[in-house]
């Protein structure tokens, strides 16, 4: 048993004896690292104290820079402070004494202002007083002086500018005028046509009284059919062997004559037979109005035309205008175009076909309503006329404004081929009313004493009275008449305004 124990005590000794042994290890170990530890947080210490001191030092010496650097800035901008107070002194002292011296000049001009203002009361009271003396001399207010001066100046300048328009007007005329006649001379021999030229015919003579009464026919269903076909008015009244074809479309009364005539020639007049007459008369005038257009073509020396312009053409033969037949007119006219152009070295083509053409749209004027010029330059450009013949066209009568040389040649010819003595005739009343206007507006002007229309109008000769009119002031009475004609009066060519100032001298030998 005591081995035991003594075994177990053993056991429990070295058990005891080995844990105090590995305790006194750990001890020492624990006291070796502490050591070592408190070692190493003194060497941190130290290099941590070591480096906040070099960090300071080199934030030191930085501040101290920046404050060196702060402090040279802030002398530099002191001084420079200091230099604009200093400029602005001197400006200031500058201005104080430019102040002074306006100052001064003010209280100079004020003076002079006292001054001037006193020699003008002094000036005008001379002046009141020398124009009281001059209307006491001359027996005139100012008012009317001034009248009386500008009178005077307004005289004497109209009578140096009528000199000159007068010198002026007598170069033109010497260098124009022969050139101008010559040229309208040529053109008008070159044409030679007639002085006049048929109308269409409206009054169908009868070879007997009888012949009426079968035209009629029973009940009168002859001319019913007659007015019926051929869409004219068959006028039978009292007068012997004749009746009246009335219609607004001049082709259609020609038809419709040409049918009256094969029918009283004929004899045989009934329902029927009008119908078949007129037909055939109808294609007749088809072919006289083809052939016409082609014969004005011809005429003219124009190849290129279209049809329909053509037949256009030979309608206007049926047409007239104051008399004159239309496409005698157009013909002429465009002779007379190609006569002048070719004076003046133009190109004829162009005016020629624009005169020619210029009144074709009086061919359908029955039928569409408006101006012949616009309506004939719409045809023309239909059909595919060229712009400068539509342009002659559609301003020969000035409701579109005139651009190129060729409308005012083809506008020309127009006047000079409606405008020639014969040419036209217009109706007495408004002959009479023309020539009543015009010797009124000539005897409207002061001085006038007597006022003559002659030569159908073309002329008019205005006595004056020489005593209230001069030489010079008889110029420009006749430059006013002109023109005052022109914008009042309308009338086919010019109308010759002479002014005539006679003086006599008379005395009796005893």
């Amino acid at each position: 048993m005591a081995p035991v124990v003594a075994a177990i005590v053993a056991v429990v000794a070295g058990v005891l004896l080995g844990f105090l042994v590995r305790a006194a290890f750990a001890q020492t170990r624990a006291q070796s690292a502490e050591s070592r530890a408190q070692k190493v947080v003194l060497e941190a210490e130290r290099e941590a104290e070591k480096l906040v001191r070099d960090a300071l030092g080199q934030v030191t010496e930085e501040i101290g820079a920046m404050r060196r650097d702060a402090e040279e800035e802030i002398r530099s901008r002191r001084e420079e402070v200091k230099r604009g107070e200093q400029r602005m002194s001197q400006k200031e002292e500058a201005l104080e004494s430019k102040l002074t011296d306006v100052e001064g000049r003010a209280a100079e001009l004020d003076d002079r202002d006292a001054k001037l203002q006193k020699v003008r009361q002094q000036l005008e009271q001379a002046a009141e007083q020398h124009r009281r003396q001059l209307e006491a001399v001359a027996r005139m207010t100012a008012q009317e002086a001034r009248e009386a001066l500008v009178t005077q100046v307004v005289d004497e300048a109209k009578r140096q500018a009528m000199t000159t328009v007068r010198e002026i007007e007598q170069r033109a005329r010497e260098e124009g005028e022969g050139r101008a006649r010559k040229i309208v001379t040529i053109a008008i021999q070159r044409v030679a046509s007639e002085q006049t030229s048929e109308s269409t015919v409206s009054v169908f003579s009868l070879p007997s009284e009888d012949m009426k009464g079968r035209i009629i026919g029973r009940e009168g269903r002859n001319i019913r059919a007659f007015e019926a076909a051929t869409g004219v008015n068959l006028i039978v009244d009292d007068t012997p062997e004749a009746v009246v074809l009335s219609c607004f479309d001049p082709v259609r009364r020609e038809t419709a004559r040409l049918t009256l005539e094969k029918l009283v020639s004929d004899g045989r007049i009934h329902p029927a037979r009008i119908e078949e007459t007129f037909e055939r008369s109808k294609k007749e005038i088809e072919e006289q109005i083809k052939r016409a257009g082609e014969e004005a073509v011809m005429d003219v020396g124009i190849t290129d035309m279209h049809a329909e312009l053509v037949k256009l053409l030979g309608r206007l033969q049926f047409r007239t205008s104051y008399g004159q037949n239309v496409l005698k007119h157009l013909v002429e006219s465009a002779h007379i175009a190609g006569s002048i152009a070719a004076e003046l070295g133009i190109d004829p083509r162009i005016p020629k076909r624009g005169a020619l053409l210029h009144d074709i749209g009086k061919a359908v004027t029955h039928e569409v309503e408006g101006s012949h010029a616009i309506i004939g330059a719409e045809i023309a450009r239909r059909l595919k006329e060229a712009p400068e013949v539509v342009h002659c066209i559609e301003s020969h009568h000035g409701e579109v404004e005139q651009r190129t040389i060729d409308a005012v040649l083809a506008q020309i010819a127009d006047g000079i081929s409606g405008g020639r003595p014969g040419a036209r005739r217009e109706s007495l009343e408004t002959y009479i009313k023309r020539l009543e206007r015009l010797e009124e507006i000539c005897s409207s002007y002061p001085g006038v004493e007597k006022t003559y229309a002659m030569q159908a109008g073309r002329e008019v000769r205005v006595m004056v009275k020489p005593g209230d009119i001069d030489d010079l002031q008889a110029q420009v009475m006749a430059r006013d008449i002109a023109k005052q004609v022109e914008e009042e009066l309308q009338y086919p060519g010019q109308i010759k305004i002479t002014v005539v100032r006679e003086t006599r001298a008379v005395e009796y030998a005893r």
